[in-house]
């Protein structure tokens, strides 16, 4: 069982932590989540474009992995303990989701257009809230967006 003592310091207040801690959390939760669709896409993609989508969500699960393991590593610089447990996951992200089951190429990069629309709107939410409490945070929430915008148009890209 977990500690709930506070082992890691802040030099945030309480106030900027908790602001900030919070946003770093809905976003590793919303990052776990897309790369796990990612994954499942993967996984189950079918179609004539079949092996571009293939290849282009492993890039997609390769960035969301980095981003989770950066977004987390903040949140404890701060001293806040991150939960990426599947449970919280499930609970708590934002995303939108993926079907089951064998997936045609055009559905796929149409969820993956939402998903990503999703998760950055939800990364410019919190861009806004850490401007003041933190902006080592929303620098790194920035660069986050960033990448996943032109991940997004390069997917839309595809259905154009």
């Amino acid at each position: 069982m977990g500690n709930s003592t506070a082992i890691i310091t802040s030099t945030l207040t309480e106030e900027q932590k908790a602001v900030t801690g919070q946003a770093l959390q809905e976003t590793l939760v919303d990052l776990i989540d897309l790369s796990l669709i990612a994954k499942q896409a993967h996984w189950n993609v079918v179609g004539k474009q079949f092996r571009s989508v293939h290849l282009e969500l492993d890039v997609l699960v390769t960035v969301t992995r980095e981003f989770t393991d950066a977004a987390a590593e903040r949140a404890t610089a701060i001293g806040v303990s991150p939960d990426g447990r599947a449970e919280t996951v499930a609970k708590t992200a934002h995303t939108k989701g993926f079907g089951e089951g064998w997936t045609k190429d055009g559905d796929v990069v149409a969820a993956v257009v939402e998903n990503l629309q999703t998760v950055i709107a939800g990364l410019r939410e919190r861009i806004s809230v850490t401007e003041k409490t933190d902006p080592v945070t929303q620098d790194l929430l920035i660069g986050f967006a960033s990448k996943l915008e032109q991940l997004h148009w390069m997917w839309q890209a595809q259905i154009a």
